[in-house]
């Protein structure tokens, strides 16, 4: 896991290796230098030397610069590798999540994503930046500064001796106990990101039902629980300074007492006390810091867990080797399709479908809330895979082809209409990056866009901000609809695009499509009749079944369910006209 997370050090590798290199030049003057105030105590203070003590002092200052210097550059090369590191982590997760089939994206959930691009990284970024420093420094500082002091004094070694096996025993309980809490901590950050993200995407539906408090006290809720799962996880990170500072303290202590007694006893120099007493501290310091390391993996370690899921996630759905990259025409068949979403035979949301449509048809769909209409449409580019059964487009399997190039040859309108940030053409150049002005003029003109873009103070080049905020419901339908007749598919897929228009307008890009699309199958998700009766066959479905097909005129005679909804409409028709 970690060796893979770390193949995205990439091009940084270079600053993470110097970071460590100036880093043992930082510690070897840190220390020397108390091997020369000794000196500076025992041979200059002590003898009266006053050039012996200038000597070693200038040395002194000169190697604290030195390690200055050191500390400062092996500063910067950190800080450079872990935010490069975090650079191509963010890309990696970033192309893995483009990646993604509809089915991946439903397993981890957009707000578990965006959790996983921004605060997992940049936990895993800071202990990446603490492993490249703390990782060498402190045990090169704990190994030269006990060789130090055992050089000084090995009986009074004995002190942190005694003192290293507590601080481990306290490191390995914090390490047990904290890393399911940090794993509980960052599952409610998921779900705090939700509920952010669910509300601002719908803030004008809070506001048209006035609703502002219960979010603000469900968001109060979402964010209490996260601290108080912060506060439970941190509590025992929080717990191990003073304990680390205990044990530091109390081991000064003895051996300013032992050392003392030493002194006393003509055993021991007062500038051999105080250069072992500043290696004790510099050794205590370095167990303290590689505790502190500890308890940054601790953390980041379920980050890592999170990280390490998304890009080691298996893409369902993917381009076959050889894969057909021609798709002929735009002939769709479903051969005894069946589809679930949670890979379960008995829970299907489409059952048994076997339908054959001709190139350049126009099919109608209708059927019911839940009926599973767009489920069927979102097996043909295969935003989904079948179940059971196969699909077949332009005489091929759709697992037989390029997705790249299947996906280019099908256009769709999803239900919610998705635009973003940019101008009003940079949207439509979705559908064809390389599309002329007179080619996009078209498109809108035979998707009823073209007036009310021209209405613009800027018309083409005016900006809509974020997700298309400057447009309404059913001029984000139509810019929807022009964007995707921009692809020139070979079929393109309605669904429920022209529910936020007006019945003229949706005539008007009917008889559009009729007079433009010939060669191009069309399918027609409507909750509308008048949508779909002028359509070559309709199909109606219920529980995820096709219960009949037909032209409008055939099905008002054969299928109870289109007559109903047929009946319903006319009668809210003449109802509105009365």
């Amino acid at each position: 896991m970690l060796k893979k997370l770390l193949s995205y050090v990439g091009k940084y590798k270079k600053e993470a290796i110097l970071s460590p290199v100036t880093i043992l030049g930082e510690v070897a003057m840190e220390v020397l230098i108390p091997y020369v105030m000794a000196s500076i105590i025992n041979e200059g203070i002590k003898k009266g030397d006053v050039k012996h003590v200038a000597v070693m002092g200038a040395l002194m200052v000169g190697m604290a610069l030195v390690s200055l210097a050191f500390g400062a550059v092996a500063g910067r090369f950190s800080a450079v590798a872990a935010v490069g590191f975090a650079k191509n982590l963010r890309k990696a997760l970033f192309e893995k999540v483009q990646q993604f089939s509809f089915a991946n994206v439903d397993k981890f959930s957009t707000a578990s994503l965006t959790t996983r691009l921004t605060t997992d990284v940049t936990n895993v970024q800071m202990s990446f930046m603490m492993f490249i420093r703390t990782a060498v420094r402190a045990p090169m500082m704990l190994i030269f500064a006990l060789i130090m002091a055992l050089t000084a004094n090995a009986r009074l070694s004995l002190v942190f001796v005694c003192a290293i096996p507590v601080l481990a025993i306290a490191i390995a309980i914090v390490m047990t106990k904290a890393h399911p809490r940090f794993k509980k901590m960052l599952s409610l950050y998921d779900n705090m990101n939700g509920r952010v993200q669910e509300n601002l995407i719908g803030i004008r539906t809070v506001k048209a039902f006035v609703r502002e408090d219960y979010e603000k006290k469900k968001f109060t809720d979402c964010s209490e629980s996260v601290r108080a799962a912060q506060v439970n996880a941190e509590k025992l990170v929080i717990m191990t300074m003073p304990f680390m500072q205990l044990c530091m303290y109390a081991s000064t202590i003895a051996i300013l007492f032992f050392g003392g007694h030493m002194i006393v006893g003509g055993d021991m120099l007062t500038g051999d006390l105080t250069q072992f007493i500043t290696y004790v501290t510099q050794i205590l310091m370095s167990l303290m810091m590689l505790s502190f390391l500890f308890m940054m993996f601790v953390i980041s370690r379920a980050s890592i867990q999170r990280i390490y899921e998304v890009l080691t996630e298996e893409v369902d759905i993917v381009s076959p080797e050889n894969a057909v990259t021609e798709v002929k025409n735009g002939s769709v068949s479903f051969k005894n399709v069946s589809f679930s979403y949670f890979k379960d035979m008995n829970n299907l949301a489409l059952d048994k479908i076997n339908l054959d449509i001709k190139s350049g048809e126009t099919i109608g769909i209708i059927g019911g809330t839940g009926s599973s209409k767009t489920s069927l449409v979102q097996l043909i580019p295969r935003l989904y895979d079948t179940t059971e059964g196969e699909v077949f487009v332009g005489g091929r399997n759709v697992r037989d082809y390029d997705l790249e190039s299947l996906r280019n040859q099908v256009a769709m309108v999803l239900q919610k209409n998705v635009l973003f940030s940019g101008t009003i053409k940079d949207n439509l150049k979705w559908g064809n990056a390389e599309a002329t002005d007179e080619e996009i003029i078209e498109a809108c003109k035979q998707a009823s866009a073209h007036d009310f873009i021209t209405s613009f103070p800027d018309g083409y080049d005016q900006n809509l901000g974020q997700g298309g905020v400057n447009v309404s419901g059913g001029q984000k339908q139509r810019l929807c609809i022009a964007r995707a007749l921009l692809k020139k598919p070979k079929i393109l897929i309605l669904d429920d695009s022209t529910s936020a228009v007006d019945t003229a307008t949706d005539a008007s890009i009917r008889k559009a499509f009729r007079e433009n699309l010939g060669d191009v199958t069309t399918f027609i998700i409507a909750q509308r009749i008048s949508s779909v009766k002028d359509a070559d066959r309709i199909i109606v479905m219920d529980d995820g079944k096709i219960t009949d097909v037909g032209t409008h005129d055939e099905l008002l005679k054969t299928s109870e369910i289109y007559r109903e909804v047929y009946d319903s409409q006319q009668k809210g028709g003449d109802a509105d006209a009365s």
